[in-house]
């Protein structure tokens, strides 16, 4: 028997279902049946919502300092690198002189 694919969920469709899950219109086992989904992911979505929410109404601003350290970080980690290659030069050129 071949084993079951996983399936991706795209990010409306988990907010969808969270939102319907905060709502409390249905119960979650009727969420899970109607949208062919684990309770179990309705859970873990909606605790993401609610955890989440908070960012929602910040601004840009956490998002964009967020970005400025990634690229930091990548640029510090570019700078080292390129750092001892250049001492690895100068040892060899001093070498072959």
């Amino acid at each position: 028997m071949a084993a079951k694919k996983r399936q991706k969920h795209t990010a409306a469709f988990k907010a969808q279902v969270a939102l319907a899950a905060v709502k409390g219109d249905k119960t979650v086992n009727e969420l899970a049946s109607q949208h062919g989904v684990h309770p179990t992911l309705i859970h873990a979505w909606k605790k993401q919502l609610l955890g989440n929410a908070e960012g929602l109404f910040q601004g840009p601003s956490k998002a964009a300092a967020t970005d400025h350290e990634a690229v930091q970080a990548q640029l510090y980690e570019k700078i080292g690198r390129l750092e001892m290659e250049l001492d690895w030069v100068k040892k060899k050129s001093a070498l072959l002189c």
